[in-house]
């Protein structure tokens, strides 16, 4: 993996949950460095509308994706929200 690279979540965890992400969500690589086996992630929201988190993911919980659908980021957001 890379910087700018389009990723997708793998897993549900608690830790990324408490930022707001959860599994199925894309983002993108937001820094060229690998850190302690993690990648800085950006997951972003349609428009302008503020981007839901950008945290380290560690890369085994990621998939390498070809294009990054930030209207299905929204989608897992609406659909963990209406279980709150």
């Amino acid at each position: 993996m890379k910087m700018m690279d389009c990723v997708e979540v793998i897993v549900e965890k608690e830790q990324y949950a408490k930022e707001g992400v959860h599994k199925g969500m894309q983002g993108w690589i937001c820094d060229e460095r690998k850190i302690n086996e993690t990648w800085l992630v950006n997951f972003p929201q349609c428009g302008e509308k503020d981007d839901i988190a950008e945290i380290s993911i560690k890369e085994y919980d990621l998939k390498l994706i070809l294009v990054m659908y930030a209207a299905e980021n929204e989608r897992i957001k609406a659909e963990w929200e209406s279980k709150i």
